[in-house]
């Protein structure tokens, strides 16, 4: 079996299944002036490739928090090579390291941890000061960015004037808790699951969890106080996590990943009028976050990259559908 048909199988373990490991520098940035990493302008480096949902995370939470003048922004390639995430110049990421010339992620890994063993992930929250990875677990870096930085930013961009108490309001934590708690092992990770196993046993064991888990959103969000949004008229941390799955489902999962039960736009019509109106709105509640940072086209070459369907030195072949890539907004919206 040559080295290009096994690609798939170092996404999966021995039995057939996708277990993602847990992050390793768990570190935290505070408004604090005396904490370990205090909240400063440009002393932070956010470094992404825009293919992967948990660094769209991150990204998304840096837009909509205005965050870009504070925080830098470093974009890799969005394929996973064998030596895992590089730069090449190639889908608006950086030819190299504007830090310190590296090719490789790993470079930066080794270079705040000479021993580190680890996976080499994105979002990495890297520190300039200090030459050292804050945290590379994007739940966590979402939740700093939310507020840690308040101080630095326009008033209007606040926590404390954001409507509803912002992205993690203290009366919504136990409902959007409770939400993500099915909601990432059965659909955001639900869909690599499901997409990188390589035994059928594996595969079916988990996209019926995952179709279910869609289900039960869209009875969530048939209820008047789940919308237009899962917990009402404002923008929560529940819609963050759910929307860079749902961006990626009929573009790559649905057909690359084998995630082919039901589409979001056909299927799924309260879920796919959510997602449309988070990607379509420019009002002072995104000013375009979600559509900005959106690549549709970067999605169906990464995946079909990450399941290795080249052979021999024959170029890979992406999916040109679905047309539209996502359906117009509603009139009035």
């Amino acid at each position: 079996m040559s080295t290009e048909d096994t690609k798939v199988y170092k996404h999966a373990d021995p039995d057939g299944h996708f277990r993602r490991k847990d992050s390793a520098f768990r570190s935290r940035v505070s408004k604090s002036p005396t904490a370990e990493f205090p909240a400063e302008k440009d002393r932070y480096v956010l470094y992404i490739n825009y293919g992967c949902p948990w660094a769209h995370r991150a990204n998304l939470v840096r837009s909509l928090k205005g965050l870009e003048d504070i925080i830098q922004l470093v974009v890799l390639d969005p394929e996973l090579g064998p030596n895992g995430w590089f730069f090449s110049g190639r889908y608006g990421s950086a030819e190299k390291d504007p830090l310190y010339g590296f090719k490789y992620l790993k470079e930066l890994y080794l270079k705040a941890d000479p021993q580190y063993e680890g996976r080499y992930t994105v979002p990495t929250l890297w520190d300039k000061k200090k030459e050292t990875i804050v945290n590379n677990e994007s739940s966590e870096v979402i939740r700093m960015l939310y507020s840690e930085f308040d101080n630095l930013l326009p008033q209007g961009l606040r926590k404390v004037n954001q409507p509803g108490g912002g992205f993690y309001p203290q009366h919504l934590r136990d409902e959007i808790d409770a939400m993500n708690s099915w909601v990432y092992p059965q659909i955001n990770n639900g869909v690599y699951k499901t997409g990188f196993a390589t035994t059928q046993a594996a595969y079916e064991e988990n996209i019926y969890p995952l179709f279910e888990a869609l289900d039960r959103v869209e009875e969530h969000l048939s209820q008047e106080q789940h919308q237009p949004f899962l917990f009402g008229e404002n923008i929560t941390d529940a819609d963050i996590r759910l929307y860079t799955t749902i961006a990626r489902f009929d573009v790559a999962y649905y057909l690359i990943f084998k995630c082919n039960l039901k589409m979001i736009r056909h299927d799924y019509p309260l879920i796919d009028r959510w997602y449309r109106k988070l990607y379509y709105d420019e009002t002072s509640l995104t000013r375009g976050a979600f559509k900005e940072t959106t690549f549709f086209d970067i999605y169906k070459f990464g995946y079909c990259a990450a399941l290795g369907n080249k052979t021999g030195n024959r170029e890979l072949v992406v999916p040109v559908g679905p047309v539209p890539d996502i359906l117009p907004a509603e009139k009035g919206e």
